[in-house]
């Protein structure tokens, strides 16, 4: 059986990086300690410095990141004097200049943010993810991310006009267009770069733990199974805890003795995982969530090679993926009475 292997090694990451091997790990996904915040637990780096002091460690981090590789960088600007820091504005401009290329932004919505006000804004209820390549062809697996239609495709889809037919430009002079028509049969669709994801309401005693939702959904976007993943400010190991889980090998840097042996306790070095058929089989529980993604996967991956009575099919008579009998009992019975074949 193939295995998974997990490396925690405590030390600063900017000392401990040196010690990996050029361009070994195709995914780094990382939070580091924010300007001036968790002083108690990581000491507070202030935001004037900021930059000076993250440098050293992502020119590491563009040594050890393959060319087909991907950083997130998973950070926020904090507010001083009652103005916006330009530090992450800086940190990217420097980052450009060690060779970087700044591919993207991605925006966490936190959709349970506790609401509130200062006298001059709001809560924030989002950060961003910063997307950084070295150079500009990378691996990205955009169909394992994709989101289901909704339901107005149904209706949206039911009647087409002439205009939904044909390839309708816009008619602002972008040069953008879009032909309705295409999305018949479709299951799913690619999402935007909004990831609306709750914040995590389990302390899992770190004072600032994010939702294994959030490191998935881009374990899942850049690295496929045996991949290497990398957090160099691990935490509580969530990072780590989730590449495991799906299959890829990881590593995770935490200076902080403590949360370096909460992760140790929870995170094992090495696990085998069964081989893809065979957890299909193992998988009793029909709306699990193993066995609803090994079913969406398998609808994403055969649906354009079905014909569209197929395509058809699995929309009237299946429900994730599975068929719907009872319903299907039912059409093919009111078909019969009226003299029509059956499905």
């Amino acid at each position: 059986m193939p295995t998974v292997e997990a490396r925690l090694i405590l030390g600063d990451c900017a000392t401990e990086l040196k010690q990996l091997a050029d361009e070994s790990i195709d995914l780094i996904f990382t939070s580091p300690p924010y300007a001036d915040s968790r002083v108690n637990t990581y000491g507070g780096i202030k935001p004037d410095q900021y930059v000076e002091w993250f440098l050293p460690i992502s020119q590491e981090l563009l040594r050890v990141l393959k060319p087909s590789g991907t950083f997130i960088l998973n950070i926020k600007e904090k507010v001083v004097n009652g103005e916006r820091h330009t530090y992450v504005i800086e940190l990217i401009l420097a980052m450009r200049k060690q060779g970087w290329l700044w591919t993207e932004e991605f925006i966490w919505h936190k959709k349970n943010s506790y609401p509130g006000k200062w006298p001059n804004r709001f809560r924030d209820a989002w950060e961003r993810l910063l997307q950084f390549n070295k150079h500009r062809k990378f691996n990205m697996y955009q169909e394992a991310v994709m989101i289901p239609m909704g339901d107005w495709a149904e209706r949206r889809l039911k009647r087409l006009s002439q205009t939904d037919q044909i390839r309708d430009v816009s008619r602002v002079g972008s040069g953008f267009g879009k032909r309705v028509a295409n999305w018949i049969g479709r299951q799913k669709v690619y999402p935007t770069n909004v990831l609306h994801l709750a914040t995590e309401t389990k302390n899992r005693n770190h004072s600032a733990v994010f939702p294994d939702d959030l490191p998935e959904w881009f374990i899942r976007l850049f690295t496929l199974e045996g991949d290497w993943v990398l957090d160099p400010f691990m935490g509580s190991g969530t990072t780590v805890r989730v590449a495991q889980r799906l299959g890829r090998n990881a590593i995770g840097i935490e200076i902080l003795p403590e949360y370096y042996q909460l992760a140790k306790n929870q995170i094992p070095a090495c696990v085998q995982l069964p081989a893809r058929q065979l957890s299909l089989l193992e998988d009793t529980e029909p709306l699990g969530h193993r066995a609803k993604e090994h079913n969406e996967a398998f609808i994403d991956r055969y649906s354009r090679t079905l014909n569209l009575f197929t395509q058809q099919f699995i929309q009237d008579f299946c429900d994730d993926g599975r068929i719907d009998w009872e319903k299907l009992v039912r059409f093919n019975s009111a078909r019969l009475a009226n003299g029509q074949s059956i499905r």
